[in-house]
């Protein structure tokens, strides 16, 4: 699953998207995003500063919405779209470094938490790529 373990046991079950650690860690880089974009300069209001956080959300909303999704491969979809937000926001954060919107220490946890979303949202790819390949296969056994 998830979190590296094969079985996640019963009292431990994902009940819900906000119960996924890759949300959690996408929720607190969205936080981060907001937090450090309202202090860039009023001209990149609608810019940049609004860039980021229409990434950052759109990292959060697409965990969600492939939570509530059945198929697995539409789970699998949302999961890349959302990874593909982090790298978007991971250039967006160098943007801000270039344009001195942000200090190198600022950067550097923006960045090193962009790569602990990436690592999930890889590991929650996998895990529900093997749950297709088992699910096919139980399929195919019960076919005889």
């Amino acid at each position: 699953m998830e979190n590296g373990q094969k079985e996640i046991a019963p009292t431990n079950r994902v009940k819900d998207f906000t119960d996924l650690e890759t949300w959690r860690c996408a929720r607190n880089l969205r936080r981060m995003v907001y937090g450090i974009s309202a202090k860039f300069p009023k001209l990149e209001s609608f810019g940049l500063a609004s860039q980021m956080r229409r990434a950052a959300v759109s990292v959060t909303a697409n965990i969600a919405e492939d939570f509530g999704r059945y198929p697995y491969q539409e789970n699998i979809q949302f999961c890349r779209q959302a990874r593909g937000s982090v790298y978007e926001l991971r250039d967006h954060f160098t943007t801000a470094l270039d344009a001195e919107y942000v200090s190198k220490e600022q950067w550097a946890a923006l960045n090193d938490l962009a790569v602990s979303a990436i690592r999930l949202l890889n590991g929650y790819i996998r895990s529900t790529e093997d749950m297709k390949l088992r699910s096919s296969n139980e399929v195919r056994n019960a076919r005889g």
